[in-house]
């Protein structure tokens, strides 16, 4: 019991509560979408730049972000990340038209561009290195639990109060976790009050909050770019579903906004259930073999390659049931896909992980500016709904070859200080 209730799980609940909560905030829009795009006379494209506004600084706060967090602790900085990414969800349900929305999206990404790579730096902190696979799995499973959610949630507040009060009350829900994070975590696992010290000795010596350290930017940007390139091709499919699922079912098969919004979050709920798996076969894998490559790249293929597979086969039925069937089976192979990718920064360059981590997602955040604003023109000059899928195969496809490209085995060389020692090694059997 007092190991479940442990302070290092306390910390990765809190930080599963922020994936769930971000990426409530961040589709919420999604479901809203008909709504907003009726009220203000707004086009597909129009929406899919909408869409899009949120990523921009998302994209630049990356390795921004994570160089924050690296340097001033996740503490400070994801304190600061949430403040900001409350007051823009409540704004958003204060906006006049197309610029004001605009606008919101853009502090929206502002706000919750540091907090993925900063939540690495507290993991690389408060995690074994034997279970980097799941932490990240799992926090990443809230983030698609808050997508599931969110439709009905949405959909539901919708109905009653609106959807300008729906995010209100959302953005309310966040500054309750700030006030949380703030009291309970601590950068140093060590300055907590209810840390053992059984926990300590499975963790990783700490980087301490304000430590001088230089970055080797272009270094680790170069050593990082292969998995930034992989990870674009997973989040081109991710931000399309993100942005457009509830619309693909509303407008192509005349649901109304309960309907839409219940198939969109079954779709999301086969997320929850491939990054929790994607995570502990990954973990497994390595406790297993001590093979720290073949632990994450076996897994990040599979989910490519089951992606590309499931996607494809939306072209062969209309049939409303197994359309849905076939986008839940591509989604979960594509989450499949995170714990596994989300441990390779960590494998990587465990001294950088915020930044390492920000350079990664940069991929995924160039994908949330391009992927939403192809789909909206693609379906206004078109008028098809399935086609911008042609563009998540390939990119499925061209992932699973170049995450060979990436290496977790070979820890980063800092070109000042020698590595500590192998990345990330787990032996056999442990």
């Amino acid at each position: 019991m007092s190991k479940r209730f442990s302070a290092t799980n306390g910390v990765l609940g809190l930080l599963c509560v922020m994936y769930f909560i971000t990426y409530l905030d961040r589709v919420n829009i999604a479901t809203a979408g008909a709504e907003i795009m009726r009220e203000f006379g707004m086009s597909k494209t129009d929406f899919g730049l909408i869409l899009s506004a949120f990523a921009y600084p998302y994209a630049i706060f990356q390795v921004i972000g994570g160089s924050v967090g690296d340097k001033f602790g996740a503490r400070r900085t994801l304190l600061a990340c949430g403040v900001i990414w409350a007051t823009a969800t409540i704004l958003t349900g204060m906006v006049g038209g197309l610029v004001s929305l605009f606008m919101a999206r853009v502090l929206l990404g502002f706000g919750e561009g540091a907090t993925f790579p900063t939540a690495t730096r507290a993991m690389q902190n408060w995690t074994a290195p034997g279970r980097r696979g799941f932490a990240q799995g799992i926090t990443h499973a809230f983030a698609r639990l808050g997508n599931a959610v969110a439709p009905p949630i949405v959909a539901f507040l919708i109905y009653h109060f609106g959807w300008r009060t729906s995010f209100v009350i959302l953005g309310a829900v966040s500054f309750f976790w700030v006030v949380a994070w703030w009291l309970y975590f601590r950068d140093d696992p060590s300055d907590h009050p209810a840390i053992t010290r059984a926990e300590l000795e499975t963790l990783p010596e700490p980087r301490k909050v304000g430590a001088k350290q230089s970055v080797p930017w272009g270094a680790l940007t170069k050593r990082m770019l292969p998995v930034s390139i992989t990870y674009f091709c997973y989040g081109w499919t991710l931000w399309l579903f993100l942005g457009w699922l509830p619309s693909f079912f509303k407008e192509n098969y005349s649901l109304d906004l309960k309907n839409s919004a219940l198939f969109a979050s079954g779709v999301f709920f086969a997320g929850v259930v491939g990054d929790t798996v994607g995570g502990l076969m990954s973990d497994s894998i390595l406790h297993r073999t001590g093979n720290v490559k073949l632990a994450r790249l076996s897994v990040i293929v599979v989910g490519f390659l089951g992606a590309a597979a499931s996607l494809a086969g939306v072209f062969m039925t209309r049939d409303l049931t197994l359309v849905a069937l076939l986008l839940s089976s591509g989604f979960f192979f594509a989450e499949l896909v995170i714990g596994p990718i989300w441990s390779v920064p960590m494998d990587i360059a465990p001294k950088y992980a915020g930044t390492a981590s920000g350079l990664m997602n940069t991929g995924s955040a160039l994908a949330a500016i391009v992927s939403p604003i192809v789909f909206g023109v693609i379906v206004d000059l078109t008028g098809s709904w399935t086609l911008p899928f042609v563009g998540s195969i390939g990119l499925c496809l061209l992932g699973a070859g170049l995450a060979f490209t990436m290496h977790p085995e070979r820890e980063f060389v800092d070109p000042v200080t020698p590595p500590v020692g192998p990345a990330a090694t787990v032996p056999a059997g442990e």
